[in-house]
């Protein structure tokens, strides 16, 4: 019996590719955010409506949503400083909402549209 033939090496082969597959894929996973999430992002954009900040903050997560996995990984690294004035359940979920690239869009998209509800502008 040989130890490298054809069909060990094809099939060794599949195996990694069927393992990498998604290692590099930068669309988003086609999994829908849960109940919580949205509560989650609904409480963010209440906050940033309600202080008329919904022009900025629209230009500041489109200027940074490519980045949005690198302040995922931040506030992992800094959660054990965060955990003392924030709570820890909401700052690992959402570390775990920025690690998505579409986290940032349906977060825009709630805040012109709470912004449109309340009569003031998002553009």
């Amino acid at each position: 019996m040989r130890l490298l033939s054809k069909e060990r090496v094809a099939g060794k082969l599949a195996e990694i590719r069927a393992g990498l597959r998604h290692a590099f894929a930068t669309q988003p996973a086609s999994r829908s955010l849960s109940r919580d999430d949205l509560a989650l992002l609904e409480r963010i954009a209440d906050a940033v409506v309600k202080r008329g900040m919904a022009a900025p903050a629209t230009v500041f997560l489109e200027s940074l949503g490519p980045m949005n996995f690198l302040g995922s990984q931040a506030l992992h690294f800094l959660m054990p400083i965060l955990e003392f004035a924030l709570d820890v359940k909401e700052l690992e979920q959402a570390a775990r909402l920025l690690e998505r690239r579409d986290t940032m869009a349906q977060l825009i998209s709630i805040i012109e549209t709470k912004s449109s509800m309340k009569g003031t502008s998002a553009q």
